[in-house]
């Protein structure tokens, strides 16, 4: 499909083919929730969220699509179990590959002949990229897209938010470390010079749990990110603690969900899933 290369990037089936027109626009009134998880910090685990907010709602029956908009580094991909997938072109539209019934996922990881090969873009160039996954996919009728943004404040998130309207949510992810929390305040910010909502905080990572007795202990401390949202008046969402299933969980493609009912994770998502608008 080389011949297909837009000439200003190197993803498989990307045509600059300027349709951002009502047609294109459309789509997303097909879109009743739009929620974008953001974070200010890197290695908050913030594609984990992400991908399994999206598989929760997707098994309780609510039609779901999961957009990775990280251009650098796409991890859906791996998270979900779809790496070395390859979405198709099928004109006017982009197909997005089907993780199970009810959930669609669109990754740049999809578009790449090579899982390996750096991207090496500037801000116009991704901008129209992610301009093209979100009006371009078929994501059909969803009950929630969810998007996953790189950490900070830049190109990315700017895009989505502009992309998507006023009525996209953000969902602000930390840990309960301080460092992390300076950061994660400036996407609070972010948020509020763009003029877009926030659904509310999770604090992850907070506490580990222990594998054998799976009581949690607060090796990284622990009420930061709620604090952090009394601050600022944000609603807070919940801890999701630090296990290592999730760790393993990842590597192998399965989602949070897939845990014993009585897991302390799997619990800490469900109350945060059951906050979420819509739900």
């Amino acid at each position: 499909m080389s011949e297909n290369k837009c000439g200003s990037c190197n993803v498989e089936g990307c045509k600059s083919r300027g349709k951002a027109d009502a047609k294109d626009k459309a789509c997303l009134d097909h879109i009743k929730n739009k929620l974008v998880v953001l974070s200010g910090k890197g290695g908050v685990g913030k594609s984990t969220v992400a991908a399994n907010l999206a598989v929760a709602l997707s098994e309780a029956g609510k039609k779901v699509g999961l957009l990775d908009v990280d251009v650098h580094g796409p991890s859906i991909p791996r998270l979900l179990g779809l790496k070395g997938k390859k979405a198709k072109l099928k004109e006017p539209w982009l197909i997005p590959i089907q993780w199970n019934e009810n959930l669609k996922v669109m990754s740049l990881g999809f578009l790449l002949p090579d899982d390996n090969e750096a991207v090496i873009w500037r801000g116009p160039v991704k901008g129209g990229l992610i301009k093209q996954l979100i009006e371009e996919v078929a994501w059909g009728n969803l009950d929630y897209l969810i998007v996953d943004c790189p950490p900070g404040t830049g190109d990315e998130p700017l895009s989505v938010m502009q992309i998507l309207g006023k009525d996209a949510k953000g969902i602000i992810v930390t840990t309960p470390q301080g460092v992390a929390i300076d950061d994660v305040r400036r996407s609070i910010t972010f948020c509020n010079k763009v003029e877009n909502p926030i659904v509310g905080i999770i604090e992850n990572m907070s506490g580990f749990v222990c594998p054998k007795c799976k009581e949690v202990s607060d090796i990284f401390g622990s009420g930061t990110g709620e604090a952090l949202a009394r601050e600022t008046g944000v609603k807070f969402l919940g801890r999701i603690p630090l296990d290592m299933e999730i760790a393993r969980a990842g590597d192998m493609g399965r989602a949070i969900t897939e845990l014993p009912e009585d897991h302390p994770v799997k619990k800490a998502l469900s109350k945060i899933v059951a906050q979420l608008p819509g739900v």
